[in-house]
C-alpha cells in the first residue's frame, strides 16, 4: 500500500447470517457480497455480544462485552468515559466517521455532571459513540425522540417527495389498489412497493452518502462505518424489489411442536408475547419474508455500486472492507419474531473481511469456522492502522491470525459469549421476575450452546446432532449432558471472574508497580538496620 490504509466497515441491521448466497441461501442470490468473500475471508461462526441493536453495537464499537460497557439495552446510554474505537483511532491520527446508524444514546447526565457541552467537539463525539458524524441516521426514529432526527427526511423533501414525515409516509409506506396509504409498520402491507422511487430509498441514499464521504476524505487515513438501516423492519421495499420473491422462495420455518410446548419459563414467555405470536403465523411470514429478501437483494446491489466505484478510484488497493450485521431475525423460526434469544438465526451473523495487505494473499477465498466475536473487529481495525494493543481495555482480539495464515492458529478462543438484558421486555412481565434477574448469558464452544437463565434452569443444545437447535437438553438427565452443563456453567463463571473494568492502567504500568510501595511510604520495617538491609543505604538518606 503506497499510502496510509483505510477501513470501510459495513454493517447491515437485522441481517441473518444465512440470507446470503455465499452462506447457502438457495434463492437469494447476492453476487456482489459473494465476490467480496472470494477476495477475502468468510467466517461461519461469528457471534454478536447481544442479540439486540444497541448493546450489540456498543460492544462492537468498544471491543468490550455488555457487562463491561454497561449499555445493555436499547436506549441505555454508553457512559461518559467508556473508551471507543473512535477514541483509540484519533490518538494515532485516523479519522473515525459514521455514515448511518449507531443506536447510540448519549450519557447526557454524565456530560452535565462533568460540565461538558453536548455541542462541543468532545460532546459530539460522546454523543456519536466516538465517531465523527458525516451522516447520522438511525432511521427508525424519524421524529428525533431519544435519537437525532435524520437528514434523510430533508433529502426526500429536496427531491420533491413531500410529506409531513417522508420517512414514514413515503419510504416506509405503500399505496394500496384503492389509493389508500398503508403503513409499513403493519406487516399485512409488506407486499406493497414502498411509496418512493428506488433510487431515493434508504439503502441507495446511505450508499451515496458513503461515496460522498470517500470523495471528500483526501489522503489522510480514515475508518468509515457505513451502517445500513435495512433489512430491519418496517418490512417494506421499493419496486422492483418488492416483487422479486414469493412464497416459493421461502425457506421452511425451522421449529417443532416440542418447542411450542416448552417448559422453560423464559422461552415460553417469548413464544407467548405479542410479537412472536404474530410473526410465527404463516400468513405473516408469507408477507414479510419476500419483502425481507428484497431488502437484502437491494443491499447487495448497492454493494455492487459501491465496490465498482471504489475499484474505479483505486480504493480497493488500500482499504480493508468488512461486511457484517448487528444481529439476525427469527422470521418465525422457533416460533419467534424479532431477535430476543440465542438461536443462530438471531445471534449468529455474516462476517466477510477483505484485507488488501499482501499478508492476506494466502487466505483469499477461505472459509473459516473458528469462533469469532464481533468485539474482535475493533482490535483488528486498530492493529490494521498500526495502533497499540490494548488488552486491558478491549476484550476482543485481532483477527489477523485468521486473515493471514491458512492454517488454524495454535491458540484461539474456545468459547463465544453473548448476553441479554430482558428487563424492559414483555416477556419479563409474563414471567413476573424482578428486573435485576432478567438476564441471560449464552456460551458456545465447537459443539455445544449453553444459555444461563438467572433464576431458572439452563438451556442446552448439541449443535453437532441438532444443528437447528430444536431439542433443549437443559433438563436432560443423561450424565453426558449434565457434565456439559456443569463445564459450560463453570466457563461462564471463569469469564465473569476476569477483570472487566481495570481499563485505566496498562499491564506494563501495573507490572512496574508490583511489589513496590509509593515513594515515601515505608511499611513493615522494624528499625534502621532493617531498612539498610533492604535498600543498602542509611535510613536518614531515604527519599
Amino acid at each position: 500500500m503506497d499510502r496510509p490504509g483505510n477501513v470501510l466497515w459495513i454493517m447491515a441491521d437485522q441481517l441473518r447470517w444465512d440470507y446470503l448466497s455465499c452462506y447457502g441461501h438457495p434463492h437469494l442470490h447476492t453476487p456482489n457480497l459473494d465476490r467480496l468473500a472470494e477476495r477475502g475471508v468468510r467466517f461461519t461462526n461469528a457471534y454478536v455480544q447481544s442479540p439486540f441493536c444497541g448493546p450489540s453495537r456498543m460492544s462492537s464499537y468498544t471491543g468490550r462485552y455488555c457487562r463491561s460497557h454497561g449499555a445493555t439495552w436499547n436506549g441505555f446510554p454508553l457512559r461518559v468515559g467508556e473508551p471507543t474505537l473512535g477514541d483509540h483511532l484519533r490518538r494515532i491520527g485516523v479519522s473515525p466517521v459514521i455514515v448511518g446508524k449507531t443506536h447510540m444514546v448519549p450519557d447526557t447526565r454524565g456530560m452535565e455532571w462533568l460540565g461538558i457541552d453536548p455541542g462541543s467537539e468532545i460532546g459530539v463525539q460522546l454523543s456519536e459513540c466516538g465517531f465523527d458524524p458525516f451522516e447520522r441516521d438511525d432511521g427508525l426514529h424519524p421524529y428525533g425522540s431519544i435519537y437525532p432526527a435524520p437528514n434523510y427526511n430533508d433529502f426526500l423533501r429536496e427531491q420533491g417527495v413531500n410529506a409531513t414525515n417522508p420517512w414514514e409516509e413515503r419510504a416506509n409506506a405503500g399505496v394500496a389498489e384503492d389509493g389508500a396509504l398503508r403503513s409499513g409498520w403493519l406487516m399485512k402491507y409488506a407486499n406493497l412497493p414502498a411509496n418512493v422511487p428506488e433510487e431515493l430509498s434508504e439503502t441507495p441514499y446511505m450508499t451515496g452518502r458513503a461515496i460522498d464521504f470517500m470523495e471528500q476524505a483526501g489522503d489522510a487515513p480514515w475508518l468509515c462505518h457505513l451502517s445500513y438501516i435495512k433489512p430491519h423492519w418496517p418490512y417494506i421495499v421499493p419496486a422492483p424489489y418488492h416483487a422479486m420473491y414469493g412464497t416459493e422462495h421461502m425457506l421452511p420455518a425451522v421449529r417443532s411442536g416440542a418447542e411450542r410446548e416448552t417448559d422453560h419459563p423464559v422461552f415460553r414467555a417469548y413464544i407467548e408475547s405479542r410479537i412472536c405470536r404474530t410473526v410465527s403465523r404463516d400468513e405473516v411470514r408469507e408477507r414479510i419474508i419476500p419483502a425481507y429478501m428484497g431488502l437484502v437483494k437491494q443491499i447487495d446491489d448497492q454493494m455492487g455500486r459501491l465496490l465498482s466505484w471504489m475499484e474505479g478510484r483505486g480504493l480497493m488497493e488500500n482499504t480493508m472492507i468488512v461486511f457484517t450485521s448487528d444481529h439476525g431475525d427469527y422470521l418465525g423460526d422457533h416460533w419467534m419474531g424479532e431477535k430476543d434469544l440465542f438461536h443462530d438465526p438471531s445471534v449468529k451473523v455474516p462476517l466477510i473481511v477483505y484485507d488488501p495487505r499482501p499478508e492476506a494473499d494466502a487466505t483469499r477465498g477461505q472459509v473459516r469456522d473458528e469462533l469469532v466475536e464481533c468485539i474482535d473487529l475493533a482490535p483488528t481495525f486498530l492493529n490494521y492502522f498500526g495502533g497499540p494493543e490494548l488488552p486491558h481495555i478491549m476484550e476482543g482480539r485481532t483477527l489477523d491470525p485468521l486473515l493471514h495464515a491458512p492454517d488454524a492458529p495454535e491458540a484461539w478462543r474456545r468459547y463465544a459469549i453473548s448476553e441479554y438484558d430482558y428487563a424492559t421486555r414483555e416477556a419479563r412481565l409474563l414471567i413476573g421476575n424482578a428486573q435485576e434477574d432478567a438476564r441471560l448469558i449464552m456460551i458456545r464452544d465447537a459443539r455445544w450452546k449453553y444459555i444461563h437463565a438467572e433464576g431458572f434452569r439452563p438451556m442446552l443444545f448439541d449443535l453437532e446432532t441438532d444443528p437447528d437447535e430444536l431439542e433443549d437438553l437443559g433438563a436432560s438427565p443423561e450424565p453426558e449432558h449434565a457434565e456439559v452443563r456443569a463445564r459450560l456453567h463453570e466457563a461462564i463463571f471463569a469469564w465473569a471472574r476476569r477483570h472487566h473494568c481495570r481499563i485505566v492502567l496498562e499491564p506494563e504500568r501495573i507490572e512496574n508497580m508490583t511489589g513496590k510501595e509509593p515513594p515515601g511510604i515505608l511499611i513493615g520495617f522494624w528499625d534502621e538496620a532493617d531498612f539498610e538491609a533492604e535498600f543498602g543505604k542509611p535510613f536518614a538518606e531515604r527519599p
